[in-house]
C-alpha cells in the first residue's frame, strides 16, 4: 500500500510515466511488427482452417485486452471508491477509450473469422454476444463518465458502474463452458496447448506487443488528462485574480 500512495502524488507518477511511455511504445511496434511478420509469412496454414487461422494473431490480443482493459477500469473503480486514490478514476478514464476500441476489434476479427469457419458473420453466440454486451458498457461508462463531469459529480457513480460492469468478465471466460455455443473453447493454457507450436508461437509476440502498446496508450491517455486538469485549475484561478481585481 506504501508504493499506492506513493503514486498518488501526480508529480510522482509523471516522473516515472514520462520515460516509461516511449520505451513501452515502440517496444510494443516492434513486437506486433515481428509477430505479424512472423504469423503471415513463417507459419503453415492450419490443416483445417487453412490461411484464415492467421487472423488468431490479431483476435486474440484484441480479445485479451478487451477484457483486461475492464479489469483495469474495476480495479481502479475498487480503488477510489475504498481509498479514494486520486488517480484512480484518471486511469479508468484512460483505460476506457482503448479499452473499449480494442473490444470492437475483436468483434471485428471475430466476425471476418467467423465468416469462413461457420459460415456467417455473427451468431447469437454465448462468447460474441456477451462480448458485444461489454463493448457496449465500455460506450455507457464512457457517456456516464461525461454525464459526472457535467454535473460536477465526484466520480462515485462512475466507479460504481465500473464495479458492476465487472460482473461480465467471467460470463465472457466461462461462456463456452456454460452454454451450448459455437465458439470454440480454450485451446491455450498456461502449460499446454490445442494449437501447434509452428502456427502458435507468434502470437505470444503480438500479444506482448499489443500489451505493450495498449499500456503505452494509458499512460500517454493519463499524462494529457492530468495536463488538461492542471492547465483548467491554473485558468480558473486567473479566472479568481481577474474577478477579485475588478
Amino acid at each position: 500500500m506504501a508504493s499506492l500512495h506513493t503514486l498518488a502524488n501526480p508529480a510522482r507518477f509523471l516522473k516515472l510515466a514520462r520515460p516509461l511511455t516511449p520505451p513501452l511504445f515502440w517496444a510494443g511496434v516492434l513486437l506486433i511488427a515481428y509477430g505479424v511478420w512472423g504469423g503471415l509469412a513463417r507459419t503453415p496454414p492450419d490443416y483445417l482452417q487453412g490461411e484464415t487461422v492467421r487472423i488468431l494473431y490479431i483476435h486474440v490480443p484484441t480479445a485479451w485486452l478487451g477484457m483486461a482493459g475492464w479489469s483495469g477500469i474495476a480495479v481502479s473503480s475498487l480503488t477510489f471508491l475504498v481509498w479514494r486514490h486520486p488517480l484512480a478514476m484518471i486511469a479508468a478514464r484512460a483505460i476506457a477509450l482503448p479499452g473499449a476500441a480494442f473490444a470492437a476489434l475483436c468483434l471485428a476479427t471475430g466476425s471476418i473469422w467467423g465468416r469462413p469457419t461457420w459460415g456467417t458473420w455473427w451468431q447469437w453466440d454465448g462468447r460474441l454476444t456477451s462480448m458485444l454486451l461489454l463493448f457496449f458498457v465500455y460506450l455507457g461508462f464512457m457517456a456516464l463518465l461525461r454525464a459526472d463531469d457535467d454535473r460536477g459529480g465526484d466520480g462515485r457513480i462512475p466507479a460504481i458502474y465500473g464495479l458492476a460492469g465487472s460482473v461480465l468478465l467471467p460470463i465472457i471466460r466461462y461462456s463456452v463452458v456454460w452454454w451450448n455455443t459455437l465458439h470454440q473453447g480454450q485451446s491455450i493454457g498456461l502449460t499446454s496447448s490445442k494449437i501447434d507450436a509452428t502456427i502458435l508461437w507468434p502470437l505470444w509476440f503480438t500479444l506482448s506487443g499489443f500489451t505493450c502498446f495498449f499500456a503505452a496508450i494509458v499512460l500517454m491517455r493519463m499524462r494529457t488528462i492530468l495536463a488538461r486538469t492542471k492547465a483548467e485549475a491554473r485558468m480558473r484561478r486567473m479566472a479568481h485574480v481577474v474577478e477579485v481585481g475588478a
